[in-house]
């Protein structure tokens, strides 16, 4: 009986993995897992998105267990030395074909077509699958024939392809026969508070799809922009390390929204939606790999006169707001929940986002890799595509001119303050109208609040003093400021 090898990857789950189940359906299977922290390190994976992914395979290798599929770990220090890594291991068990899905970015692709001709040359086949995505980036495009640059056109052609099949996830593979190949050691990883918000395995993520398609799904339209209301899914996590499928999530929102789920007037439509646009932005990973190597989608505004980093002042702006302490209570709280918890509000991803890059002129890849160092959810398109959103460097980015206000926005999305409250306890005492913009009185000296957090910078909540800093920047002037750097480009 042929041999096969699954790489595991991004998708660290027995359901709905296309490689997986062609490779069960084919022979006998082993399971392998190349571990390259110092890689991860280098793409900016922060601790507990490490943490968060090895757990996971951890949950993994016991569902593998009781398949009896033995799992190899590979450990390489770099994605270019994976290939001859698992070429020998593949020699060594004698495997005749390599079966896993595909990942988008940059450096994966190469690293993926290097394996692919390492083996090709040694005359072992390899089969490659769609993942992540229902489509494979390139298959959805413009009547010229371009990758799509808006989303709602993208939105509109996807609907259009989508068929009954793209809703049927697949089964978790039957147990094969015992063998005698032995597990490999997993590798450790650290746990901690913040992991705790996140079970690992399979189980866990689709209790909490369930638990939001029962509950939440139909109400998202009307609840996912308010931070103190458990109105959104909360599997960006799971998503983004492949323990759910976006499949899955369809599934889903088709069995649970009486067959609305394509209609945006509905909290499932979208919510469906917003799984599109992660769909989105990993089809523009491959149509424009500059996005993958810290590029601006519109190279113009690479042109754009940031403030620089090297600046006293610009460094204390910076300190300010990765602590939550800005003096604007949405942005902190926003951050605070970040730094606790590691996830944000999608809302509030998007407010601070506009706040570093706009109103504090601050280049808006130094947000996107602070975000990836804390996110528990940290994936490259989607907060890529996010951050430059924002800044108006990207594709279908909002209007350069247009800038949220953190104190209207505050008002609107978190009208009687819980959220605040909740992340920024020394304005509890305030009134509803008082807690988006304390007054003046209550301020005392950001700088001496900034350097008590300074020397535990990421550990417990921020600001528990009674007190809380002044705004460290004016609101028309910030703005006046971005707007002329972006008519200076024009």
């Amino acid at each position: 009986m042929p041999r096969q090898l699954v790489w595991f990857r991004s998708d660290l789950r027995l359901e709905d993995n296309p490689a997986l189940f062609r490779a069960c359906q084919q022979g006998e299977v082993v399971a392998v897992f190349v571990h390259s922290p110092e890689q991860w390190q280098e793409h900016g994976w922060g601790d507990l998105k490490t943490a968060f992914v090895l757990s996971n395979l951890h949950a993994l290798a016991q569902q593998l267990r009781q398949l009896n599929i033995p799992l190899k770990i590979l450990t390489v220090t770099r994605f270019s030395y994976a290939p001859q890594a698992l070429l020998e291991l593949a020699k060594e068990l004698g495997i005749s074909k390599l079966l896993f899905n595909d990942e988008y970015e940059w450096n994966e692709q190469q690293r993926d077509n290097a394996v692919v001709e390492a083996f090709t040359q040694a005359g072992i086949n390899v089969e490659r699958f769609t993942d992540q995505v229902i489509f494979p980036p390139g298959s959805i495009r413009t009547g010229k024939g371009d990758f799509y640059t808006v989303f709602t056109p993208f939105y509109r052609n996807w609907l259009s392809q989508l068929k009954p099949e793209h809703l049927v996830p697949l089964p978790a593979p039957q147990a094969q026969a015992p063998t005698q190949l032995a597990n490999d050691p997993l590798p450790a990883f650290v746990s901690s508070q913040q992991l705790e918000h996140w079970p690992a395995g399979e189980a866990a993520a689709h209790k909490k799809l369930q638990d939001f398609a029962e509950q939440g799904l139909n109400n998202y339209d009307q609840q996912r922009d308010f931070p103190a209301l458990a109105g959104t899914s909360q599997i960006s996590a799971y998503l983004a390390a492949g323990v759910l499928s976006p499949r899955q999530g369809l599934a889903a929102a088709q069995m649970h929204s009486a067959g609305r789920f394509m209609d945006k007037s509905t909290g499932a439509g979208v919510w469906v939606s917003e799984l599109v646009w992660r769909e989105f932005y990993r089809h523009l990973l491959i149509g424009f790999p500059r996005i993958s190597k810290g590029r601006a989608f519109k190279p113009a505004t690479e042109k754009l006169a940031w403030r620089s980093i090297e600046n006293s002042k610009v460094q204390r702006d910076l300190q300010a707001w990765q602590t939550g302490n800005t003096g604007f209570p949405i942005i902190d709280a926003a951050m605070r929940q970040l730094l606790e918890t590691g996830w944000m509000h999608n809302r509030l991803r998007m407010l601070v986002a506009m706040f570093l890059s706009k109103n504090l002129l601050i280049d808006w890849r130094v947000g996107e890799a602070f975000f990836m160092q804390h996110l528990i959810d940290g994936d490259l398109a989607a907060n890529n595509g996010g951050w430059q959103w924002a800044a108006s460097t990207g594709t279908d980015a909002v209007p350069y001119f247009r800038i949220f206000n953190p104190y209207t926005q505050s008002a609107k999305f978190d009208p009687e303050g819980k959220f605040i409250r909740h992340y920024v306890p020394e304005l509890a005492h305030l009134n509803n109208k008082q807690i988006h913009q304390p007054p003046a009185n209550l301020s005392f000296n950001q700088q001496r609040a900034v350097d008590k957090l300074t020397s535990d910078l990421f550990g417990s909540r921020s600001g528990e003093s009674s007190s809380y800093p002044a705004p460290i920047i004016d609101l028309k002037l910030s703005r006046d400021r971005v707007m002329q750097a972006f008519e200076a480009i024009k």
